[in-house]
């Protein structure tokens, strides 16, 4: 039932007691029936306004003019005003409609700014809510399941590994308190919300029913601070690697905690539920990569970091603007350093199936390999001078060379010291690589493609050719310009044969499909002239910055 019909119910006229009366007069605020409607207008001490139950309210006093009621509405001063407001000129010009016509308006949006509200915002807000319950409830549990785990490996240790058991179980404690603090905190937020949409809720409500122009007019809307609902806060807890004791090496192989980060989510109008857990081979990129630790060698502003490769997922190898090789493990550790043949500068070194370390020495034409700490020659040239260097899968190594006189580039395939394949020009016989003294760093992709990173100054470029050597794209940057020309000095590839670009202008790493189409940037982590790149087994990628000597291992992917 309308609430103007039922208060008429029980609403009696001022003057004779009749029930339900249909008049109202504006001015003396008191409800009339028909019948004395004319004996009230016979009292001529002041004005009247007369008007149906229905319309009661929509004509305020007058500001200006003392008990003149604002019949019109000035939509360019956006005020009520009265009939000698129009008269007196100070209008003149303005857009004037009737006030009733104003309130109907004002009215039809709040009815759909109520509508929204209830129907779709709150809904939302209370759907978060439900979920951070589940996930809290859900985080008590498996960080239990983890810490009963973590006890049964550790009942069959030896006493001198209680300690790092306890670590570990510390670092479950301190990763649940923290995911139970962001919890915690965004259930707060997403609680003060709730409570201000239902303040807002019920206020919208009075102004349905008011008559108030002034009120009405007054409603700010908070609607659009609410659209914009917060990020979905997803928390997961790591998976508990047990490995086998090594008392000398004991903190390492008890086991670890695998990264889990926090992953936001942004919430939409439209409800998705979640994919099932990718496998290994094939996990999302996350949105925001993460550093996993730092590794600090001895380059630095004199001598230049340039390449970063894998021995092992725990050791790397590392060259830079002298004549040292050096193998530093995952905690800054030098473990052993080779100085090249001839004392001579190596540009490049690959690690090759056989575990063996490769290298060139542009100054000698020689390409070489350390067998049981001795260097041999395993290819000179002529003419040619090697450069930057891979290890292909099927065991051969490919080589990025330069003729000395011309300055054109080819790859040539080796399978130990016999040239399989020269790759050099494309189908209208036209170079595939630029013929300056640029670097031209180059991996095999696991679909086996030829990924080159040619960063020659006038048109640099990731080319890329199938294992025929045929080119199948160029890739010259991402669809939107970069702040920076795009200069890809570093490259690789991950076990998705996604290809990564190192980006020394703009401070990032380009991330590639296989087709060469532009996925997203790792960015946003302190990126210092990143140079060289390596995705080790277990995919997590390894960046060595030029100037601060420094390796960040990255996690890109879950």
């Amino acid at each position: 039932m309308d609430r103007r019909t039922w208060a008429q119910d029980v609403l009696r006229c001022h003057l004779c007691e009749t029930p339900g009366p249909p008049m109202f007069c504006d001015i003396c605020h008191i409800h009339l029936c028909v019948a004395c409607v004319g004996k009230h207008l016979l009292d001529e001490s002041k004005e009247h306004k007369v008007v149906t139950f229905k319309k009661q309210g929509f004509a305020p006093e007058c500001s200006k003019h003392s008990k003149k009621l604002c019949e019109l509405y000035c939509e360019q001063c956006d005020i009520p005003i009265c009939v000698e407001c129009v008269s007196s000129g100070e209008h003149l010009g303005h857009k004037v409609v009737g006030i009733l016509k104003i309130v109907e308006n004002k009215k039809e949006a709040l009815r759909g700014e109520l509508q929204e509200l209830e129907n779709i915002i709150d809904p939302k807000y209370q759907a978060i809510a439900s979920n951070i319950q589940v996930q809290k409830a859900d985080l008590n549990k498996n960080s239990n399941k983890l810490t009963k785990a973590i006890d049964r490996h550790g009942e069959a240790l030896h006493i001198e590994i209680d300690t790092a058991i306890e670590k570990l179980k510390s670092d479950v404690d301190a990763m649940k308190l923290k995911h139970m603090a962001d919890l915690n905190k965004q259930e707060n937020e997403i609680k003060r919300s709730i409570s201000d949409i239902a303040l807002i809720i019920a206020d919208l409500k009075k102004l349905m029913n008011s008559n108030d122009v002034i009120l009405i007019s007054a409603y700010n809307s908070r609607n659009a601070e609410f659209r914009r609902l917060p990020p979905k806060l997803t928390v997961s807890l790591p998976r508990f690697t047990p490995q086998k004791i090594n008392k000398e090496q004991i903190f390492q192989q008890i086991g670890c905690l695998s990264a889990f980060p926090i992953k936001t989510e942004e919430h939409g109008y439209t409800n998705g539920s979640p994919g099932a857990e990718s496998s290994p081979q094939d996990r999302p990129l996350i949105d925001i990569p993460r550093i996993i630790t730092e590794i600090n060698t001895e380059y630095g502003e004199f001598n230049n970091l340039l390449s970063v490769s894998c021995l092992s997922d725990d050791e790397v190898w590392t060259s830079g603007m002298d004549n040292m090789m050096r193998l530093y493990n995952l905690h800054g550790k030098l473990v052993k350093s080779i100085q090249t043949k001839l004392g001579n500068r190596s540009i490049d070194r690959a690690v090759i199936q056989s575990g063996e370390l490769v290298y060139t020495d542009p100054h000698d034409r020689t390409v070489n390999i350390v067998k049981n700490a001795q260097i041999q020659t395993v290819i000179r040239l002529q003419g040619w001078k090697p450069c930057y260097i891979c290890s292909a899968s099927d065991g051969d190594f490919l080589v990025v060379m330069e003729n000395e006189i011309t300055k054109h580039t080819k790859v040539v395939r080796y399978s130990d010291s016999r040239e399989k394949q020269t790759i050099q020009y494309n189908d209208k016989g036209q170079p595939l690589y630029s013929s300056q003294s640029h670097t031209k760093y180059m991996c095999e992709n696991k679909n086996q493609d030829i990924c080159v990173a040619d960063s020659y100054t006038d048109s640099p470029a990731v080319v890329v050719v199938n294992q025929a050597g045929k080119l199948r794209y160029t890739y010259t940057g991402p669809p939107l310009p970069t702040k920076e020309p795009f200069e890809p000095v570093g490259i690789t590839t991950d076990s998705r044969s996604r290809i990564l670009a190192s980006d020394i202008n703009n401070q990032c790493i380009h991330i590639l499909d296989q087709d060469g189409q532009f996925l997203r940037y790792i960015e946003n982590l302190h990126l210092q002239h990143p140079r060289g790149l390596w995705v080790d087994t277990r995919g997590f990628l390894f960046v060595s910055e030029r100037y601060t000597g420094i390796i960040k291992k990255i996690q890109y992917y879950i």
